[in-house]
């Protein structure tokens, strides 16, 4: 049994290429089942290294952060906070994958744990925002399970998989240390 204490958060990186390339299309049909489907460009090296470097741009001017989830060397998943929006609101909508050979096994609980330690923490947000689109609510207990709660709902709010469909909002915000 692999013990996910050993789980970490690496900023993405042009040495990830490779293993984000084949973790990607390992994975390609699996993700499809829950986010909107990637076009076919995006599986190359050179696509890959493009949006490696476009993460590393906006993490210096402070607009998203990409994480890679590894275990021991291999990536598990991907982890993101997009929309950085500060001043007044310091928060970031929270994003995140696990490869399928590793769902159900407590990574996406382990996963958001680690961002959330890094938002809090030394990115100094104040607010997490989350989207989690019906029928996985899997990731909505991986949220709750995290400190998040739900608190709002779209029904028919989002076009996949030929429907109409329904999305939770999910928010999390850092604790306030006692004074």
């Amino acid at each position: 049994m692999t013990d996910i204490s050993r789980l970490q958060l690496h900023p993405l990186s042009t040495a990830d290429t490779h293993d984000l390339l084949a973790f990607e299309l390992d994975n390609r049909a699996h993700f499809e089942t829950w986010v909107t489907a990637r076009s076919a460009s995006y599986y190359s090296v050179e696509a890959i290294a493009a949006m490696i470097d476009q993460a590393q741009r906006e993490r210096e001017q402070d607009q998203s952060y990409q994480f890679l989830a590894k275990l021991d060397g291999q990536i598990v998943g991907r982890v993101n906070l997009t929309g950085v929006t500060r001043p007044y609101f310091n928060k970031a909508q929270l994003g995140y994958r696990i490869g399928a050979q590793f769902g159900g096994r407590g990574y996406a609980s382990r996963l958001v744990a680690l961002l959330l330690e890094q938002a809090f923490g030394p990115l100094d947000l104040w607010r997490l925002e989350s989207i989690v689109r019906l029928p996985n609510l899997a990731s909505a207990k991986v949220l709750e399970r995290n400190g998040f709660h739900q608190y709002g709902m779209s029904e028919q709010a989002m076009y996949f998989d030929g429907a109409w469909r329904d999305l939770l909002y999910f928010e999390h915000r850092k604790q306030q240390e006692a004074t």
